[in-house]
């Protein structure tokens, strides 16, 4: 028995989670009971000596970041979730829709900085025509064919079908030949039907997001998963979650990245709530890891959880930091206080000083750079 394995053992004794750490240990996978007790629990520091174990095993010591610029293309939303700060009606002083034009000018202005991924969300803008979109891609994969483009949630994609009167598939398909690359995983937020019917009850049910996502793999679409906690959810249904997930990753095998998306309550309809704790971040990090066994990349999002947070996320699991971003307004919105843009030389500097391997990737994993020992950034 490894110092590393009895140490484990004895964390996991203490946690009174010995059961979980005997099926981690045997490489089994865990259950909903299980993930109840690892999200009940207070010793932290147990929890993630098992997810830092199970990263070790599943990806070893490589931390992936991406060179990338978020671009939101209007804050006009059907949906006003009670969770989400960012959204405005159509008229409010503080809405915004830009044209096609000023999408464009945005990604043009950091080209030249080396950028691999252009990643586009917005509100559901209820008067948007569908064509609005497919000339959004057309005009970024014309500008920038070698850029990978990462847009729309499935929620965005279930309203563009019901906009356009077509099939969700269908959609898809048109914007995939338009240059749509993959989906990143928003609008998930918690599946529980409870749950949605309090905080975004306009929103997708959890099960027609899953559905999105199916079709989205089924047609050649990777894409991302997250999960929204730290609000009024139970562990019993952040546990339920992941298994529906989980399951649908088994199916498929189309998902990238799980990103649990730490719940930021200040201008929202629920600012009343604390909020999650630097803790609660770790666990929920962690606890992704240890459940989503077929998920080879777990991610945290720096811009969400600050970029100390992050970087002591990487022994809780954590193998992605997201990437260079340049814009952000969703979560600043909800009043964050993190910077909206980082260098790649940062992202290398703060990875290297966790002990880790910093490696610059695409939105599909595909290495561009190692940055080993030595290695100049």
């Amino acid at each position: 028995m490894t110092a590393e394995v009895q140490q484990i053992d004895r964390l996991s004794q203490r946690a009174g989670l010995a059961h979980v750490w005997e099926k981690v240990g045997a490489g089994q996978r865990l259950s909903g009971d299980d993930a109840r007790d690892l999200l009940v629990s207070s010793d932290l520091i147990a929890v993630g000596a098992l997810a830092d174990h199970v990263r070790r095993r599943m990806v070893g010591d490589d931390v992936f970041f991406i060179s990338n610029r978020h671009i939101n293309h209007t804050n006009v939303c059907r949906n006003r979730c009670l969770f989400c700060a960012f959204s405005h009606d159509d008229g409010d002083a503080d809405a915004f829709t830009l044209s096609v034009d000023e999408v464009l000018d945005k990604a043009r202005e950091t080209l030249t900085g080396g950028i691999t991924e252009i990643h586009i969300v917005g509100g559901e803008h209820p008067d948007l025509p569908f064509d609005y979109y497919l000339e959004m891609m057309r005009g970024l994969k014309e500008l920038a064919p070698e850029v990978h483009i990462q847009a729309f949630t499935a929620s965005e994609i279930a309203h563009l079908a019901r906009i356009s009167g077509r099939p969700v598939v269908e959609v898809l398909t048109e914007l995939k030949a338009a240059g749509l690359g993959s989906l990143p995983g928003g609008g998930a937020e918690v599946f529980s039907g409870r749950v949605r019917d309090l905080i975004c009850e306009r929103k997708i049910s959890g099960s027609e997001w899953l559905e999105v996502m199916r079709a989205a793999h089924g047609v050649g679409l990777k894409s991302n998963a997250t999960i929204l906690y730290g609000h009024v959810e139970t562990p019993e249904e952040l546990a339920d979650h992941m298994l529906r997930l989980r399951e649908l990753q088994d199916e498929t095998g189309g998902f990238n990245a799980f990103i649990p998306l730490s719940f930021q309550p200040a201008n929202t309809g629920l600012s009343e709530l604390p909020g999650p704790t630097g803790f609660d971040d770790l666990k929920m990090l962690a606890v992704g890891r240890l459940m989503l066994d077929n998920f080879r990349h777990i991610k945290a999002f720096w811009i969400n959880v600050g970029l100390k947070l992050a970087q002591v996320s990487l022994s809780f699991g954590v193998n992605d930091l997201d990437g260079t971003v340049v814009e952000e307004k969703i979560s600043h919105a909800a009043g964050v206080d993190t910077g909206q843009e980082l260098s790649r030389s940062e992202l290398v500097r703060v990875i290297r000083g966790a002990g880790r391997v910093p490696v610059e990737r695409d939105t599909l994993y595909n290495v561009i750079r190692r940055y080993d020992v030595g290695v100049p950034v």
